[in-house]
C-alpha cells in the first residue's frame, strides 16, 4: 500500500498523485529497503555511546579508591607511579593530592582522610607520627637536592647563591615552613649569603610557576623542578641540602591494605627506577 506525504497512510481507494512541484530533484530520496536512515543512524550511535558510559562508570564506581597525600615536588613522578600501580591493581583508583608537605600536614591533624602520606621532610611526617595518626614508622623512600632555578637561557647570569644577593634581581623562596623553602635557607646561611624574598611561596609548583611567567628573576627549589623551560644551576657541594622523602601509611584511610602495598610500590625496584628516572636519589 502506497504512502502520500500529505495524508493517512491506512486511508482506502485510489491514491491522487502529488501535484507537480517543478523540480523532481526536491523530492527525498526514500531510505534503502532494510537500511537506517542517517538521523536514525545518529540515534542509534548516541544510544551505543552512553551505554557505554555507563559502563565506564559502574566498572569506576566498583573500583577501590586510595588517597595519597604527597608534596608539591612530587607531582609529576607520582603521576607515573599511581598509573604503574593501577596497572598492577586494576580494581584500584588512586587518588592523588598535591600541596606543601606542612599544608598536607596541616589538613591530616584536622580530620582529612588519606590512606599514605609523602612528605619532603621528615619533620612534617613527624608531626602525624606524634599524633597518632600513622600506622608504622615512617620510612625514607627518596632524596632531593636543591638548584636554583631561573628563565631559560639564564638570562642574568646566574652562577651561585652568592649571586642571589644582587639588588636588581627579583628572587623568591619558599616559605620556612615549607620543606624546600627551610632548606634553601640552610643552604644559604651555609654559603654566608642574605637574600631578601620577595615572596614566600607555600610551595615549590607556585615558586617555579612564578620564574615560569617572568615575574621572579630566580629560586630556590629541587633540581627536579626544573622543566624544559627553566635551567637549573645545581648549588657547590659544600652548600648543598640533602632532602629527604619519607613515606608513611595513615590510620584515617579505608585501606591499610592497599596503602602498605602502594608504599611497597614506592620502595620497590620499579618504583625506585622510576624516581630515579625523574632525577631523585636512592636513599
Amino acid at each position: 500500500m502506497g504512502h502520500d506525504d500529505h495524508g493517512d497512510a491506512r486511508r482506502h481507494g485510489p491514491i491522487r498523485p502529488a501535484p507537480d512541484r517543478g523540480d523532481a530533484t526536491d523530492a527525498r530520496p526514500a531510505a534503502p529497503a532494510g537500511g537506517l536512515g542517517a538521523g536514525a543512524r545518529l540515534l542509534v550511535s548516541a544510544a551505543l555511546l552512553l551505554l557505554a558510559c555507563s559502563a565506564c562508570r559502574e566498572r569506576d564506581a566498583r573500583r577501590t579508591p586510595l588517597r595519597v597525600f604527597a608534596a608539591a615536588s612530587l607531582h609529576a613522578v607520582f603521576e607515573r607511579l599511581a598509573a604503574d600501580f593501577e596497572r598492577e591493581h586494576p580494581d584500584v583508583d588512586v587518588e592523588l593530592v598535591f600541596a606543601g608537605s606542612s599544608q598536607l600536614a596541616l589538613q591530616l591533624r584536622e580530620g582529612a582522610s588519606a590512606d599514605v602520606f609523602a612528605s619532603a621532610d621528615l619533620p612534617n611526617l613527624q608531626k602525624i607520627v606524634e599524633a597518632g595518626l600513622a600506622v608504622g614508622a615512617p620510612r625514607e623512600f627518596a632524596r632531593n637536592r636543591l638548584a636554583i632555578l631561573v628563565g631559560k637561557g639564564n638570562p642574568h647570569a646566574v652562577r651561585t647563591l652568592a649571586d642571589l644577593a644582587r639588588p636588581e634581581l627579583r628572587v623568591a623562596l619558599c616559605g620556612p615552613e615549607v620543606p624546600a623553602g627551610r632548606y634553601a635557607r640552610e643552604a644559604l646561611a651555609k654559603a654566608g649569603v642574605s637574600v631578601r624574598s620577595r615572596s614566600d611561596e607555600t610551595n615549590v609548583k607556585a615558586l617555579t610557576s612564578k620564574v615560569r611567567l617572568g615575574e621572579l628573576d630566580a629560586g630556590i627549589a629541587y633540581r627536579t623542578d626544573a622543566a624544559a623551560d627553566l635551567d637549573a644551576i645545581p648549588l657547590a657541594a659544600e652548600h648543598d641540602v640533602v632532602a629527604s622523602y619519607p613515606v608513611a601509611v595513615l590510620g584515617s584511610g579505608k585501606s591499610r591494605t592497599l596503602a602498605q602495598l602502594f608504599v611497597d610500590h614506592l620502595l620497590s625496584a620499579a618504583g625506585r627506577a622510576t624516581l630515579e628516572a625523574a632525577g631523585f636519589e636512592a636513599p
